[in-house]
């Protein structure tokens, strides 16, 4: 089930990044800078590898995951990485799971 749902996941950033919409072109800048902070970070040891993260959330929660953030938060007056998830559950609910990108640890998991 998790390599099904990472594969779907690949083709959505894929189909994203060919998206014909005005606003594609941000996007795509948006997800390759996210991407580069998401490289950068792991070189680094500052974070968990993505593959890492999906397989704990897909023991969490179930479903299809069909998008990724990769984000710098606040928390206590000092940054972390966060990977915001959203997950399409067997029962049609979308669910947010926010993962410090740092441990893995699941932070929270919400009906979106």
């Amino acid at each position: 089930m998790f390599h099904t749902s990472f594969s779907r996941y690949l083709l959505l950033c894929i189909a994203a990044l060919f998206s014909t919409s005005g606003n594609a072109d941000h996007r795509a800048q948006r997800s390759a800078a996210a991407h580069d902070h998401a490289r950068q970070a792991l070189e680094r040891g500052e974070v968990r590898p993505l593959a890492e993260i999906l397989a704990r959330v897909a023991d969490a929660v179930p479903g299809e995951v069909i998008h990724v953030e990769f984000e710098r938060q606040h928390q206590r007056d000092h940054p972390v990485w966060m990977y915001e998830i959203k997950v399409l559950a067997a029962d049609g609910r979308l669910r947010e799971v926010e993962v410090d990108a740092a441990t893995g640890r699941i932070l929270s998991v919400e009906d979106d």
